[in-house]
């Protein structure tokens, strides 16, 4: 490529903290180059990423867009600004890389699909995960009939959080903020991935593959949202997708996505990009593949034409179940004796979590149907799509 594409990042602290080294990295290989960073408050020249020079800063997004002439914008702000933003950028003929989730309700999620399409331009959804050269073998795997008939697929993510990690934005665990949907829930956003990947490795990514969602929301901290929470998604062709998640966990892990089928099942460890694969009358297998940086794909699909990994288009089914926990009843506070508090570690943990966790995404149960003593509380009868 004989130019550098210029970038604009907005929102460079917290999680944007990655994307800056991630185009610092892309920028020393020649394919991209910073051109600017909207910011409420500029970066200050200790938080640039040496190499990265001095790029322009300002908090008028569409101005800096303007004055920068910059092709691609990298949105990695609150949820809440996602949609307009991205609209900002499409209006101005500027492709998106757009941090997941892409909105905080289906129908913002439907307005900014339409206007990027109308407005001919790309856009990448953050799913880092479905970046993964994984992702595709496995599809293989299902495809090809190597562990039999699929009978489901489990997702497990048992993460840790501080008290703190509540604390460090304004909207961070809420459900709305000021009257707008927020949705910063255990399987909307940190471990929103495990969601995402199941579907895919389901086959069932856009809006009419879904049938029904069931959810059970529950929280130990002092939020507004979800921080230990279950979905059941129902197919249109009846397989059912099953994600527990916790920000509790005793012993925090790795998360992964289990395929089971008749002879077999594939478990996927969707952060270190590995498989197993464990079927009737053979060995284990194990595997580990390489990545496609999101970024680095959405370049190259503007220089090329290489497809894009993750359109819009990819995370409809993802988007009704961030509708379908947004339009349930607020997430049920668990009771002083379901969690205990880690003084040292500043964080609440549920014990027995991480159990409940692995079991739901074995046995595609909810916490409820697992005998969680407070589960009963938090069942959400099951939504049909229209």
């Amino acid at each position: 490529m004989s130019t550098a594409v210029p970038i604009v990042l907005a929102g460079a602290r917290g999680h944007g903290r990655w994307h800056l080294d991630n185009i610092r990295r892309l920028q020393d290989k020649g394919i991209v180059r910073l051109a600017g960073v909207c910011e409420l408050t500029p970066l200050t020249r200790a938080e640039i990423p040496e190499g990265l020079g001095a790029p322009e800063q300002s908090a008028d997004f569409g101005a800096l867009l303007d004055s920068t002439g910059a092709r691609i914008a990298v949105i990695c702000t609150p949820i809440p600004t996602h949609a307009d933003l991205a609209l900002t950028a499409a209006r101005k003929g500027v492709h998106l890389l757009l941090e997941k989730p892409p909105a905080p309700s289906y129908a913002e999620f439907r307005r900014m699909a339409e206007g990027i399409a109308e407005a001919g331009v790309v856009c990448q959804v953050g799913f880092q995960s479905l970046g993964s050269h994984a992702v595709p073998a496995v599809r293989a795997l299902i495809r090809d009939g190597v562990i039999g008939e699929i009978a489901g697929v489990g997702g497990a993510g048992a993460w840790a959080r501080a008290e703190s990690y509540y604390r460090r934005a304004p909207w961070a665990g809420r459900r709305r903020l000021n009257g707008v949907d927020v949705i910063d829930g255990a399987l909307t956003n940190p471990l929103a991935h495990a969601v995402a990947t199941a579907l895919v490795l389901a086959g069932a990514t856009r809006a009419q593959d879904v049938a029904g969602i069931e959810t059970e929301l529950a929280h130990a901290n002092a939020i507004e949202s979800d921080d230990t929470s279950c979905v059941r998604v129902t197919t249109a062709d009846g397989l059912q997708i099953v994600v527990a998640a916790t920000l509790c966990a005793e012993d925090p892990d790795d998360p992964y996505v289990v395929v089971h089928g008749s002879r077999g099942r594939i478990t996927y460890w969707y952060k270190q990009d590995r498989v197993l694969l464990q079927r009737a009358g053979h060995g284990p297998e194990e595997f580990e593949y390489g990545r496609t940086d999101l970024l680095e794909n959405l370049v190259e699909h503007l220089a090329d034409g290489t497809e894009l990994l993750v359109p819009p288009a990819v995370t409809e089914s993802f988007m009704r179940v961030v509708e379908a926990i947004r339009v349930a009843p607020d997430p049920v506070q668990l009771p002083d004796d379901a969690w205990r508090l880690l003084p040292d570690e500043d964080r609440r943990v549920v014990p027995g979590v991480d159990g409940l966790v692995a079991a739901a995404a074995d046995t595609l149960a909810l916490y409820s149907e697992l005998g969680a003593p407070w589960a009963f509380t938090t069942a959400h009868p099951k939504e049909v799509s229209p």
